[in-house]
């Protein structure tokens, strides 16, 4: 069977990732029952981490542990990729050493190299282009919230940044609508267009009450980004009415959920008030990072 790689949602298709949120639902069971499956069983992960990390890293190395692998976690110091050797030498010496690679980088491209130059699966656990395995775990909230995303409306506020374009990358195979609020300068960019041309239902407004009206979620992220914080001051003018704020919130659905990646900047892309209020899934949404990605590396493992 030829190896699978997860570098962002599209790389499984609609019934794909329904399977996927199952097997993530029977895992997370499982978990709560104290049962623990060891589909991962002798086998080890090198996570390779360019990007501090709390959530990714943490339920990676639980995950893959309580799956029965064991993980090597790899800094820069370790791996330079691209300097210190080239990315393609590097990914077929790990290939010889270990039955995955799940690495936390910066350049998308640098990942994709990765890939196609190892013969074991590569999972991006983020790069600045996408961040796929958070919306995994954000979609597996929402079901548990709400039931399903179908014919649901996800209001993404703030910047288009990587988890907004995995957002964008879940509407093209899923049946839910995406409206981004943004400013006209922090736009997501052309995957939005590739998005539309293959039919899905998404959005792209600069009025934060209509990015909200009626939405069953809103969801909201640091207004800069790990490695553009030198552009936070710029992105707090013009992404300041799209803070979610109770009064933002209160144009939502009335059963709407509240959701974040985190870690969040509290009082300004989310107030204290609706982040700890009653709306708010953020720390199950957290929670099921690990949840999913078990089920993401079981597949993926065969």
């Amino acid at each position: 069977m030829p190896k699978r790689d997860f570098l962002q949602i599209t790389d499984f298709s609609s019934d794909e990732l329904e399977n996927l949120f199952n097997l993530a639902v029977h895992l997370k069971g499982l978990t709560e029952r104290g049962e623990s499956p060891s589909p991962l069983d002798g086998k080890a992960f090198a996570c390779i981490f360019h990007k501090p990390s709390l959530r990714t890293r943490i339920s990676f190395e639980v995950g893959i542990s309580q799956l029965g692998g064991t993980s090597l976690y790899i800094t820069n110091q370790e791996i330079e990729l691209g300097v210190r050797e080239s990315i393609p030498d590097a990914a077929r010496v790990l290939s010889r050493f270990v039955d995955g690679i799940v690495i936390r980088t910066y350049s998308h491209a640098d990942v994709e190299q990765l890939a196609e130059s190892a013969s074991v699966p590569v999972i991006n656990a983020l790069t600045d282009f996408t961040h796929p395995c958070q919306v995994i775990g954000d979609l597996l909230t929402i079901k548990e919230h709400l039931g399903t995303w179908s014919g649901k409306t996800v209001a993404y506020l703030g910047d288009g940044n990587n988890v907004a374009r995995s957002w964008i990358n879940a509407a093209r195979r899923l049946d839910f609508t995406l409206r981004i609020g943004t400013h006209e300068s922090t736009q997501p960019g052309e995957l939005v267009d590739t998005a539309r041309n293959e039919g899905a239902n998404v959005e792209v407004v600069f009025d934060p009450v209509e990015a909200v009206s009626g939405a069953h979620v809103v969801y909201t992220d640091v207004w800069a980004s790990m490695g553009q914080k030198e552009a936070s001051g710029e992105r707090a003018n013009v992404l300041r009415a799209f803070q979610v704020n109770s009064e933002l919130l209160s144009h939502a659905h009335e059963a709407a959920i509240v959701m974040h990646c985190l870690p969040a900047e509290r009082g300004r892309e989310i107030t204290d008030e609706v982040m700890d209020g009653p709306q708010s899934v953020v720390f199950d949404e957290a929670e099921n990072r690990l949840h999913a990605q078990k089920a993401i590396l079981t597949m993926i493992a065969g």
